[in-house]
């Protein structure tokens, strides 16, 4: 699915004012880290993830007060369109950020095996 300008200057936008608790963990998910390519504020339309690793369709969502339990459509239309999504607060990651990178590689292993992609 191609992405419209609009998403993408969006997506653009959201990359600059990232939370404190996104720019942390985007420490630890750049640069393959984990072994696998992360992108930050990837357009899936009608969303913006916060991150997404597009070769296994693995979206981090690092959740905060405007996501208090209003997220089951958006993960289910995600999942419908063949994403998985592992979400985090901002708690979690301000104060176990090696925690949260263990339990992303460890989903990122599962889709691995799951969809033989080594």
């Amino acid at each position: 699915m191609r992405v419209g300008w609009e998403a993408v200057g969006f997506a653009r936008g959201l990359r600059g004012r990232m939370t404190p608790a996104e720019v942390r963990l985007w420490g630890g998910l750049r640069m393959g880290r984990l072994g696998v390519r992360f992108r930050r504020q990837h357009p899936v339309p009608p969303y913006t993830l916060d991150f997404a690793c597009v070769t296994l369709r693995l979206a981090v969502e690092v959740d905060g007060d405007t996501h208090a339990g209003g997220d089951g459509r958006r993960d289910a239309v995600l999942a419908g369109a063949g994403w998985r999504v592992v979400r985090v607060t901002n708690a979690e990651v301000m104060g176990n950020l090696v925690g949260v990178l263990e339990r992303i590689w460890e989903v990122v292993g599962e889709v691995r095996e799951g969809r033989g992609v080594r």
